[in-house]
């Protein structure tokens, strides 16, 4: 099974979707603390410390799709000819930074 296909769809194993949603859970978490925080008035020092820590969560999560979507779908686009994936992720770099 291609883990990329035609209509531009990444097809992910129950496992990965798994860790991928417990990930994003765990920020949606960190975010939810971070609205308790300030609903709290708690001291800015310490919600800039964890929006800091949601900032690498996120930063994190995005390697790991990154680093999946290079080794999957940007290696099966070389591998049929498809060049245009280079200019893909050429695009994608420019926005991801």
């Amino acid at each position: 099974m291609k883990s990329c296909c035609q209509t531009k769809k990444t097809v992910r194993s129950a496992e990965e979707k798994k860790a991928l949603i417990a990930r994003i859970n765990r920020i949606t978490g960190q975010m939810n603390g971070v609205k308790r925080m300030i609903e709290e008035d708690r001291y800015c020092d310490d919600v800039l410390i964890q929006l800091s820590a949601i900032d690498r969560s996120v930063k994190s999560l995005a390697g790991a799709i990154l680093e999946r979507h290079m080794h999957s779908c940007l290696v099966e686009g070389v591998r049929e000819g498809d060049l245009s994936v280079i200019d893909e992720i050429v695009e994608l770099f420019k926005r991801y930074q």
